[in-house]
């Protein structure tokens, strides 16, 4: 069976110059992992018992990030499974897009991450190793766009 994680991911709005358009003004928040290769990453876990998938998001998001989910409000109408192997074994990762309700909240790192960053979508996808996660930021960055 495959393992099945879920998670956010999280953006803020940041004041747009007044000559910039509002998407330009877009930061994600990528956590990098103390362990293996250090990749960098949505806050994300593994579903326990008897929690629904979101529930697995916030609690993840709150263990990682510090962030509770009264701090964040989350987007209707976004939602993306990704399927990859992991160890030979595959590995389904649901995401939900949430945004910060203030963007100065403090980010609070468990042991499991050494270092986040905000970061504007052309750099989100340098930092995020892998394509399919480079792709779905480019998704998300598209889907925000197409509803201002």
């Amino acid at each position: 069976m495959a393992v099945r994680a879920c998670g956010l991911i999280i953006y803020r709005r940041l004041q747009p110059a007044p000559s910039s358009k509002v998407t330009d003004s877009i930061e994600y928040l990528l956590l990098q992992t103390s362990y293996g290769t250090h990749h960098w990453t949505p806050p994300k876990g593994h579903v326990d018992p008897g929690e629904d998938d979101l529930q697995t998001a916030f609690r993840e998001t709150q263990e990682e990030a510090g962030l509770r989910a009264s701090q964040l409000t989350l987007i209707e109408g976004y939602k993306k499974e990704l399927h990859y192997p992991v160890r030979g074994k595959p590995k389904t990762v649901v995401y939900w897009l949430a945004e910060m309700k203030d963007c100065n909240t403090e980010i609070k790192l468990s042991e499991e991450h050494q270092a986040f960053q905000w970061l504007k979508l052309e750099d989100a996808c340098k930092f995020a190793d892998y394509e399919d996660m480079q792709a779905t930021l480019k998704e998300v960055h598209q889907f925000l766009c197409s509803r201002e």
